[in-house]
């Protein structure tokens, strides 16, 4: 097994800035030695020789970030079934250029991951595939409970419900059914929240108005904050009458909000998710990026991604994820009605969130928190989203100060395109550690290198 020893680094983690040395012995870190606190690195001693450890390679970090490897919890890589979009191997690997070394898969593939044996199947997939480390969910019908409830389905990290339909059609919305997964399930139950009522008798008000035709300006009207409250509320009540362990994905509305405790996140029943694009974008950029920031739920006002942020910085909201669902460009063209929800987001969402960091938005700290201390903790993740002795090597190196443009030339979803196109970032991912191996260096991929099931306690 290798040791690598990674020098000079200032490290990002559990709440600190802190200049250290850390060695990576096979997949996990075996020491790490903090600037200043009992040696002092001599100009003429190698830092193994200093550290007393055989080490295979060094790698000066000076000026750099070290991050803990980001988790995802929810992304859409369209395998099996929508691999003309993405797959398991292309999006895993855009997302270890990106810094995010595990993900969550979610079910609305074809065939819908509402099976054990659906569920291991993609066990299978990834385990051939996946450059990163992953898990998935399992999916919520209105008649699968008791396959959820197989002792199989417990090898997914949550049960995804759909309480609004997306891509897909896996609309939980029986009121017996949703009350069944509530009250027998022990797992934990992540919910996306939206009312198809509300959503189909807004549709045909402003179809009767304006015609089917309708530009993206109405997608934000259609899927409102009346249709997310009502939704995310409801799936809050049942939380509350069963004490079931609930995770809201993707908040986009102001409202939502008072759902909400700023609680530490071991003492919440009920949890939220925000995602990079409800963070970065607001209505005002339809005008510019049209169909290309169609997400479901809908990206809305300024006054709600604001909202969302100051959510973000005071606990009421516990992760920031990316909600990566790829579509060909011929997919989101036509009306808001007709264009497909959803778009790529894994290779640019820490450099997103940094960027936000360096305007003044948010903390280094609080990135680190949300993106890969609060999933490994909410979701029970054994050993990694820390920089600990112990814990498995995912690791990112940053550059604080190489600022680079997103083109197409260096997008590498399999869509080939990116909301993020013509966006110039401060920030840039310069190396990941999956496993303590060296995956992504500067833009080499270690090519045949696959990740691991994460191991959930």
């Amino acid at each position: 097994m290798k040791m690598v020893l990674i020098k000079n680094a200032l490290i990002i983690n559990e709440g600190k800035r802190q200049r250290a040395d850390v060695l990576i012995d096979g997949e996990r870190i075996k020491r790490i030695w903090v600037h200043g606190t009992g040696y002092t690195v001599q100009d003429n001693l190698s830092p193994c020789t200093v550290h007393r450890a055989p080490c295979t390679s060094i790698i000066d970090a000076e000026g750099l970030l070290l991050l803990p490897g980001l988790i995802d919890d929810q992304v859409h890589f369209r395998e099996p079934g929508l691999t003309h979009k993405g797959d398991i191997h292309s999006e895993s690997r855009a997302a270890v250029a990106g810094g995010i070394t595990s993900f969550m898969d979610m079910p609305n593939t074809i065939p819908q991951t509402v099976t054990v044996e659906a569920l291991n199947d993609k066990f299978d997939l990834a385990a051939r595939n996946s450059m990163a480390n992953y898990t998935f969910m399992i999916g919520g019908t209105n008649d699968n409970i008791d396959e959820l409830k197989k002792e199989g389905a417990k090898r997914a990290v949550a049960v995804k419900v759909f309480m609004g339909a997306s891509t897909g059609n896996m609309l939980v919305d029986n009121p017996q059914s949703l009350e069944r997964i509530f009250s027998e399930l022990n797992q934990i139950i992540v919910t996306h929240c939206e009312s198809e009522a509300v959503i189909a008798a807004n549709k045909a008000r402003y179809m009767a108005q304006y015609g089917e035709d309708l530009d993206i300006t109405f997608h934000p009207k259609i899927r409102d904050v009346r249709a997310c409250f009502e939704s995310s509320s409801e799936a809050v009540r049942l939380a509350k009458k069963y004490n079931s362990r609930l995770h809201i994905f993707h908040l986009s509305t102001e409202k939502e909000l008072s759902l909400l405790e700023s609680r530490p996140l071991e003492e919440k029943r009920i949890t939220a998710e925000v995602c990079i694009h409800h963070l970065w974008f607001s209505d005002e950029d339809y005008a510019e990026k049209g169909n290309l920031i169609k997400w479901n739920p809908a990206i809305k006002s300024r006054t709600d991604r604001d909202a969302l942020r100051k959510a973000l910085i005071e606990g009421k909201i516990d992760i920031v994820a990316t909600d990566h669902a790829p579509h060909t460009l011929a997919e989101k063209q036509g009306s808001c009605v007709k264009a497909a929800s959803g778009g790529p987001m894994v290779q640019h969402a820490l450099v997103a969130m940094l960027e936000l960091c360096k305007q003044g938005v948010f903390t280094e700290e609080l990135v680190v928190e949300k993106m890969a201390h609060a999933p490994a903790k909410l979701f029970g993740i054994k050993d990694r989203g820390f920089i600990r002795e112990g814990y498995y090597a995912d690791l990112v190196l940053v550059n604080p100060n190489q600022p680079w443009t997103v083109s197409k030339e260096n997008i590498l979803y399999k869509c080939g395109w990116s909301p993020m196109e013509g966006t110039t970032f401060s920030h840039r991912v310069e190396k990941t550690f999956v496993n303590g191996r060296l995956v992504y260096d500067g833009g080499r991929f270690e090519e045949d290198f696959r990740g691991k099931e994460l191991e959930i306690i």
